[in-house]
């Protein structure tokens, strides 16, 4: 009975989520619904004890990431620098790789810190120009922006400062960087096995006689691109490469200006403890802000002039959506906290933990709580939060470093948590003018080998003792 009650919470966020309703306000109604059949006298204990207090230490670690995040990437945008590098790319790799071009661009943006939902916005109206001209169904445009979004640069590459690549350095102790040789790997599987199904998808539909469609039938089209004065695409560049270089170098720095942990004893009247600040497992959302700063800065420094003339209104949008993210996936972890402190939560890590492979078994775990929760980050959140301990101790059992560890949880997390529910979907149908009946098979293709890469990467672990 424990166990169906747990079963039924998730199910029920999964309902919700796919019906297009907020988590933030039914990610609690789920999980104290939970305890009221388990234990009706534990709702406000774990209300105030455990699911706010879990979701706002998420808030206090995270939200500046989301914040900055979202800033950086509507600064890049009103900027004209994506449109820049749009623009390059295509000329870089001709409009006859119109996917290609998408994808690498996509990726691009990702990479520079910029966020998922605003590479959406952002590059789409290209993407539906290109393809346009270059005869490619319109359909295919969502896997094609999936694929450099929402997979190898999300969580595989090292560095990337997305919050999937971010979660799991508090639990493990790890940076940004952790498995360089695995990550690459990793993503170069996703980016070459994704683009031989997309390039199989568009040879197939032009053997079939199918172009783009008809632009007047077909909704949320955008007007023609007929180019602009844009800034030069190494001006445009610069920024992301800064967030990239800034990321890496304070990843190093940052441990080694203030040690393991640093206390300071607060100018106020009265208060003599000193407070105590765990430099380790803060050093790399650390590295992360300071890097979008510098992005942010140098934004500015190179493209005064239209950047103030959006500013106020553009990082109004930014913070609200930064806001919106955070608070899902805040109310999500909190939602974790409660179903794993039930004892239908001992069912289910049971069954997963009966897998022997530490690796396989974490893996497994993260990405089917990902997939339940149609969200990367708050799956992850959940088995983390849940799981983390054992998922070391196992580790440590077994050899196996915890940056290891680190890019097999992130890597997972991209894996099955693209299912239809997913916020990031439903953004990407949306956006696109295309529906899940219409486009969302070749999305969850992407899914499929996104999954898949996770358990490669583990394989040549195994058999090279790579990190």
């Amino acid at each position: 009975m424990s166990f169906l009650i747990v079963l039924a919470a998730l199910s029920f966020l999964m309902f919700v989520a796919y019906r297009g309703y907020s988590v933030i306000l039914f990610a609690p109604i789920a999980a104290l619904g939970a305890v009221l059949l388990t234990d009706p006298s534990l709702v406000a204990p774990m209300f105030t004890g455990l699911f706010m207090e879990k979701m706002v230490g998420f808030l206090k670690l995270y939200f500046p990431v989301f914040l900055l995040g979202a800033v950086f990437g509507k600064l890049i945008e009103i900027s004209g620098f994506s449109k820049s590098i749009v623009a390059a790319v295509i000329r870089l790799f001709g409009a006859q790789r119109a996917m290609l071009s998408i994808a690498v661009v996509s990726g691009l943006l990702t990479y520079g810190g910029v966020s998922l939902f605003v590479v959406v916005f952002a590059v789409y109206p290209f993407a539906a120009e290109l393809f346009r001209q270059s005869d490619i169904p319109k359909r295919l445009i969502p896997a094609t922006l999936a694929l450099g979004g929402f997979t190898f640069t999300m969580d595989a590459l090292p560095g990337t400062p997305q919050i999937q690549n971010i979660i799991p350095t508090a639990f493990f102790g790890t940076d940004t960087w952790a498995a360089p040789v695995l990550g690459t790997l990793g993503g170069v599987f996703i980016l070459v096995v994704g683009m031989s199904y997309l390039e199989w998808r568009r040879r197939k539909a032009l053997a079939a006689g199918e172009g783009y469609g008809d632009p007047a039938a077909l909704i949320n089209e955008p007007a023609p691109f007929a180019g602009s004065k844009l800034a030069s695409a190494w001006i445009a560049i610069l920024p992301l490469l800064l967030v990239t270089v800034c990321n890496k170098l304070f990843t190093v720095l940052i441990p080694r200006y203030y040690g393991d942990s640093h206390e300071f004893v607060p100018a106020v009247m009265g208060s003599a403890a000193p407070v105590v600040q765990e430099v380790s497992k803060v050093a790399a959302i650390w590295a992360v802000q300071g890097a979008l700063l510098v992005g942010i800065v140098s934004v500015l420094v190179l493209a005064w002039k239209p950047v103030s003339r959006s500013f106020a209104e553009g990082t109004k949008s930014a913070i609200g959506g930064s806001l919106l993210a955070a608070m899902n996936t805040a109310s999500e972890y909190g939602f974790g906290a409660v179903i794993a402190a039930l004892p239908g939560f001992l069912v289910v890590a049971n069954a997963l933990s009966s897998i022997p492979d530490p690796l396989v078994n974490q893996a497994i775990t993260v990405t089917s709580l990902a997939g339940i929760t149609g969200s990367a980050s708050g799956g992850m959140s959940i088995a983390l939060a849940a799981m983390s301990e054992t998922f070391i101790a196992n580790g440590q059992a077994a050899g196996i470093p915890m940056e290891v560890l680190h890019r097999v949880a992130a890597m997972a997390s991209g894996g099955m948590d693209s299912l239809p529910h997913n916020g990031a979907v439903i953004t990407l149908l949306a956006v696109t003018g295309l529906t899940h009946r219409q486009s969302y098979k070749d999305i969850f293709a992407i899914t499929v080998i996104k999954t898949l890469a996770v358990f490669v990467i583990i394989g040549i672990f195994y058999a090279t003792g790579w990190v």
